[in-house]
């Protein structure tokens, strides 16, 4: 028995250099290789999508929230370079067109028009072929403004929709996503 034990302890080192064992990064969940959800202006702008993690390459965004002849406008856009010219979403939007967002308040996401909230995907297909998705009354989802502060001009947010797929016509959804950064007014 102990001479059993003695060689499978010897052996065991050379099967996992084999492949035959798995290092806990292989079994980590794609939620956890997000950036967690913050508020304190981090730069960060992540999500899922199907299941596999979309986390934007730059820390500045071209985010802003701001007050225009009297109506509210609010847009955020992460981008993902490693997704172009792929079937991969290589950018997520958010957005609202005359609408006043606040701390605290859920967003319905739906068609891209005035006093909406809206979702869109982004994908660049080739030099010559980019197409993007947006929400609309089939494909919906929520936006959820956990922080909105004027003073330091951080807005942070959580998020998950649906659109589908401009050449395939599949479903893809946008789930566990969240931002955390500076806006400009």
């Amino acid at each position: 028995m102990k001479k059993t034990l003695i060689i499978l302890i010897m052996t065991l080192p050379a099967l996992c250099g084999l492949g035959s064992c798995k290092k806990d990064d292989d079994h980590k969940d794609p939620i956890d290789q997000l950036p967690p959800a913050t508020q304190t202006g981090a730069g960060t702008f992540a999500a899922l999508v199907d299941g596999k993690p979309f986390i934007a390459d730059n820390p500045w965004f071209n985010c802003f929230y701001q007050y225009v002849d009297g109506e509210y406008y609010f847009g955020i856009q992460g981008r993902n370079n490693s997704n172009k010219y792929t079937s991969q979403p290589s950018s997520i939007a958010l957005g609202t067109i005359k609408l006043k967002i606040q701390e605290g308040k859920i967003f319905e996401l739906f068609e891209i028009s005035e006093n909406n909230a809206s979702g869109g995907v982004g994908f660049t297909f080739s030099i010559n072929d980019s197409q993007s998705s947006s929400t609309n009354s089939e494909y919906t989802g929520e936006l959820n403004i956990t922080k909105l502060d004027f003073q330091n001009y951080i807005v942070s947010g959580t998020f998950w929709f649906d659109i589908q797929h401009p050449l395939t016509g599949k479903r893809i959804k946008i789930r566990e996503g969240r931002f955390d950064t500076l806006f400009t007014q």
